[in-house]
């Protein structure tokens, strides 16, 4: 009996995903960011309601521009995750399972994201 070989080392950027491959595991990680981040956006959302003095602490710490930076990287998280999430749903009821509307979406849900990321940045930073 041949014993079974195995890879010893997988390199996954060498991998040549499909753009759906690559929507499915933003969406992945995109989720643990958020979830990750939760805790701190609970406490910033507790101080802010704290009173006057913790709202302004909130504030002023947020016009910072690394702070901008940071609140324009969730909101394209939370953007990529959501319109991937809706993209898994339809693909769940079997909507868009065939290969040219599975690739039209993969682009639709980044073009989608970048379009509220410029949007956010735009307010952001204006």
């Amino acid at each position: 009996m041949k014993p079974i070989t195995r890879p010893v080392y997988l390199n996954l950027l060498r991998i040549r995903l499909p753009l759906a491959g690559w929507v499915s595991i933003l969406h992945r990680v995109s989720g643990a960011l958020l979830f990750a981040i939760l805790p701190l956006g609970v406490w910033a959302l507790s101080v802010s309601l704290a009173g006057e003095a913790g709202f302004r602490r909130m504030a002023d710490g947020m016009s910072h521009p690394l702070a901008k930076f940071f609140l324009l990287f969730l909101i394209g998280a939370f953007a990529q995750h959501g319109f991937a999430g809706l993209r898994h749903l339809a693909l769940d009821v079997h909507w868009g399972v065939d290969l040219r509307h599975a690739r039209h979406s993969s682009l639709a849900v980044l073009l989608a994201t970048g379009g509220v990321m410029l949007l956010a940045a735009w307010r952001l930073f204006a």
